[in-house]
C-alpha cells in the first residue's frame, strides 16, 4: 500500500513537468498556425520564415545591424549560421518578425565580430540571437 501512494505522488509531481515540456499553453494564433510560417522564395531554394510575436518574444530573437568596415562588412559571430555542407549563412530580417537565410563568405573572425567580403548589405538587420532555432523553424525540426 506504502509503494502505491508513493508511486500515486511521484506521477502526480512529475506528469504536469511532462505536460507543459510538450507544449502547455500557447497563443490562440499559434495553435491555428503554429508559431513560424515557412514559405519557399519563388524562384530559389530559399525560404521566408514568418514568426508570431509570442514565438519572438520566446525565443529572444534579437538583431543587429550590418556594419561597414572598409572595403567589408561586419557582423557579429553569433549571426553566422554554418550549414552541415559547410556553407555559411545569416539571417537577414527586411520585415519585424520575418527572416530570410541569405549567403555570406567570411573574410575572417576576431573575437566576437565576423568581418565579411559578401554578404547583407550596409545596414540591413540580421538575427544575432535565435540562429539556430530559426534555421530549425526553416528545416521543420520539432513540429
Amino acid at each position: 500500500m506504502r509503494h502505491r501512494i508513493r508511486w500515486m505522488v511521484a506521477i502526480a509531481m512529475v506528469l504536469p513537468l511532462f505536460l507543459v515540456a510538450c507544449g502547455g499553453s500557447s497563443s490562440s494564433d499559434e495553435e491555428a498556425s503554429g508559431p513560424a510560417t515557412v514559405e519557399l522564395i519563388e524562384g530559389t531554394d530559399l525560404n521566408r520564415i514568418t514568426l508570431t510575436e509570442k514565438a519572438v518574444e520566446r525565443l529572444d530573437i534579437q538583431t543587429a545591424a550590418v556594419a561597414a568596415n572598409g572595403a567589408g562588412k561586419v557582423i557579429p559571430y553569433s549571426a553566422v549560421l554554418y550549414s552541415p555542407t559547410g556553407e555559411t549563412w545569416a539571417y537577414v530580417s527586411a520585415e519585424p518578425m520575418t527572416f530570410t537565410r541569405q549567403a555570406i563568405v567570411i573574410d575572417r573572425i576576431d573575437g566576437d565580430r565576423a568581418f565579411l567580403s559578401k554578404g547583407p548589405a550596409t545596414g540591413a538587420k540580421v538575427a544575432s540571437v535565435g540562429v539556430a532555432e530559426l534555421y530549425g523553424a526553416e528545416l521543420g525540426l520539432g513540429q
